[in-house]
């Protein structure tokens, strides 16, 4: 999710909280920058030579024991999608591209259809808003779990958040929805339950794909639905609130981005951009004795006096309203008459069987607590402990890695009991976090009370590894990670077992830092630039890059590793010396990576985008990649003109620069969306692809004339009642029935 500061108030994140004011290197110290000056080298809208098709989002799907077939067609053989900013999705000429689950589809058959007029209700049966990260759960004719199963399956979705101006979810409320506290209890109800994960069974029938409204395995969890502590944490003091005085389970998952497939076939699903959800008041660190609690709470982003995102703590004295308050009101030691310690339940990876409502759905706490994009897989080895590499998506934030202390069994896959496979691998572990290189090098750390760093940290007192899983900031702070550009989703590429993630922007990136949270650019994050869009400079990176690492010795349990930048993001006609490094075409350029999944069926690597940078050339994107490896490219220095005279030098490692037949544009979406989410059917015949948010940009001002809303989308193709736009699920196949992006 990406933040510009020229963005209307309601397309303002919240992930963007520069809370981490260390002074840990921001890849490495001794690395240092000069501000390029850049052109104004936008390029003008392509001509359209695609199929604009308007019947219409990436998890990290695989990470399983999926192999990447060989494909007998050349990858890559369709024509580049031009950029847009026509309201519409575009894809490759023979292709075609449908809506088939979009936000306030019923789920149950009692439940009627959606009128999308601000007076629908019943949102706990209906499909929930931002569509985000997502997989595919195969299902055989007998209902049964079916890992080869091709037209049957069951699709997990994330529903990250809202559209809000002032507050309110406007497109949810016939008149906008209540701008001023407090909020009508009524509305409160209906944003709360369009946050979560849905679970739609999906079938393709007549060469057709659509989603069942009354299938029994549909279902919704949201913010309320009863989640169990799993992992070091369970019953530690720090989840200690009234709803469980025993700190072993929380109400609900919020604020849900990327996602995860377990090798054993359950969905894990990681809270991001939570904090601002919660508010406190503007006493409450003295009512804390100024605690460490205290401490915590400022390092997650959440200062004393903040308001919170939308006002739910408003809406009355029940329990569901007050929790969003996490002051400490109470008389209790322990917090077990408020709610004070509620925001510690947020911040996990959350697995669940979507197959099995009967289930208990799980937060592991052993994987961290921090702003989770995805959770992503290595390559499972028979003996071998299991990986799963994962991003903190704020500025200045870490990339961590988690190594199972139990090592992996082919005979788990097909379990009866996948949650109880879940314990085996992900309640036990070690959790690392990264430190780069400037030579491409680099070194996972543990975080661990046996890590003196850690055990004598003056900034906070750890009191044991609960506490350390809970405080996952401020333990990699301090040992000394490197402060990355925003990492996003994180995907293993099957053929060779590489893990790439998304680094979206950084706006605090400087040559010469002023303050705790600008950056000086370093190896891994080496550019510092002005970027133009129209008459407006936006500084640090706005368009973001990935950054690609290959394990050392040990595979998954390895603590060390080299690395180098795979792609930056720029546009096509900026300076290749300083700023397009990786040398993009006007049918390969992009801003702002966010989403990313390897195809099992095809290798091909999905890259989507979220970007404020670069939208007054085009919408947001999906591009396909074949990858190469770490170190196929060569060193870059890069040379910055200090403002009082003398020069920084920054050392990179670039990737290879791609070719026509290695990188370009699949698909542009409607105006003011998002691109995210991607699964596929285990022949590759079909993707399933997010639209988040078109129309974002919209004034809550403009709710009564849609002629004035910035998108129609999916209306304008044909899809459901109304004009106000609405997240969508979309499917995306080939013509001629073959694979997908081949």
């Amino acid at each position: 999710m990406n933040k510009p500061s020229d963005l209307p108030l309601h397309a303002v994140r919240s992930h963007e909280e520069d809370s981490n004011t260390t002074p840990n290197p921001t890849f490495d110290t001794i690395l240092q920058a000069r501000l390029s000056r850049r052109g104004l080298l936008r390029g003008g809208v392509g001509t359209f030579g695609t199929a604009m098709l308007g019947g219409l989002g990436v998890s990290a799907c695989g990470g399983g024991d999926d192999k990447v077939a060989a494909p007998a067609e050349k990858l890559l053989a369709f024509a580049a999608v031009p950029k847009s900013l026509a309201d519409t999705v575009a894809v490759p000429a023979g292709y075609t591209a449908t809506v088939l689950y979009a936000l306030g589809d019923p789920l149950a058959a009692a439940t009627p259809a959606f009128k999308n007029d601000g007076t629908d209700a019943d949102f706990e049966n209906r499909a929930g808003d931002h569509h985000d990260g997502m997989e595919f759960f195969g299902l055989g004719a007998d209902g049964k779990p079916s890992a080869g199963a091709t037209e049957r399956a069951l699709l997990a979705v994330n529903h990250e958040a809202t559209t809000d101006e002032k507050l309110s979810s406007f497109f949810l409320h016939a008149n906008g929805g209540t701008t001023t506290l407090p909020r009508p209890a009524s509305e409160v109800d209906k944003e709360v339950a369009i946050h979560g994960v849905s679970v739609v069974e999906i079938r393709k029938t007549a060469g057709k794909w659509e989603y069942l409204k009354d299938s029994s395995f549909n279902r919704r969890v949201t913010p309320l639905t009863d989640i169990e502590i799993s992992g070091p944490a369970r019953g530690n003091a720090l989840l200690v609130t009234r709803y469980s005085p025993t700190g072993t389970k929380t109400r609900g998952t919020l604020n849900n981005c990327g996602t995860g497939k377990t090798p054993w076939g359950t969905y894990l699903t990681g809270e991001e951009n939570w904090v601002n959800y919660f508010t406190r008041s503007a006493t409450d660190d003295t009512a804390r004795g100024n605690d460490k609690s205290v401490t915590s709470l400022k390092r997650y982003g959440r200062a004393q006096g903040g308001a919170s995102r939308h006002g739910w703590e408003s809406a009355g004295a029940d329990d569901k309203y007050a929790r969003w308050n996490i002051s400490k009101t109470g008389a209790s030691a322990d917090g077990s008459d408020d709610y004070r310690n509620e925001m510690n339940g947020m911040g996990y990876i959350v697995e669940i069987d979507a197959y099995d409502k009967a289930r208990a759905i799980k937060k592991r706490t052993a994987l961290g607590r921090f702003a989770h994009e995805s959770a992503s897989f290595g390559v499972p080895v028979s003996g071998q402990p299991l990986a799963v590499y994962m991003g903190d998506d704020a500025r200045n934030e870490y990339m961590y890695k988690f190594v199972s202390t139990a090592t992996w069994n082919p005979a788990d896959a097909p379990a009866a009991d996948r949650v109880a496979i879940g314990d085996k691998y992900l309640d036990s572990g070690k959790l690392f976090v990264a430190k780069f290189n400037a030579d491409g090098t680099g070194q996972w750390v543990e975080l661990a009370l046996s890590n003196a760093a850690i055990s004598g940290y003056a900034a906070y007192a750890f009191a044991d590894h609960a506490d350390i899983c809970i405080n996952s900031r401020l333990a990699a702070d301090a040992v000394g990670a490197t402060k990355m550009d925003r990492p996003e989703w994180c995907a293993v590429n099957p053929a060779n077992g590489e893990i790439y993630y998304t680094l979206t922007n950084n706006s605090n990136r400087r040559v010469e830092p002023s303050g705790s949270s600008q950056l000086a650019p370093d190896a891994a994050n080496p550019r510092a630039y002005t970027d133009m869009k129209g008459t407006t400079a936006q500084q640090g990176n706005p368009n973001g890059h990935l950054v690609r690492i290959k394990e050392g010795t040990g595979a998954a349990a390895a603590t060390s590793f080299t690395w180098d930048v795979y792609l930056f993001g720029a546009e096509s006609g900026a300076d290749k010396g300083m700023v397009n490094l990786s040398a993009l075409t006007a049918d390969q350029d992009f801003s702002s990576p966010d989403g990313l999944v390897f195809s099992p069926s095809t290798g091909i690597c999905w890259i989507q985008t979220d970007d404020g940078a670069y939208t007054d050339v085009t919408n947001c994107m999906m591009l396909a990649a074949v990858p190469g490896q770490v170190g196929d490219g060569a060193k870059k220095s890069l040379t910055y003109n200090k403002a009082a005279g003398g020069t920084l030098v920054v050392e990179t490692q670039v990737g290879k620069a791609p070719t026509a037949d290695t990188l370009k544009r699949f698909l542009v979406g409607p105006s003011g969306c998002e691109i995210t989410g991607l699964c596929e059917t285990p022949d590759g015949k079909a993707i399933f692809v997010n639209i988040q948010h078109p129309g974002e940009n919209t004034s809550q001002a403009n709710l009564a004339d849609p002629t004035k809303y910035t998108s129609q989308w999916p209306s304008n193709a044909g899809y459901g009642a109304g004009k106000r736009p609405r997240s969508a699920t979309i499917v995306i196949t080939r013509n001629d029935g073959g694979r997908i992006g081949s």
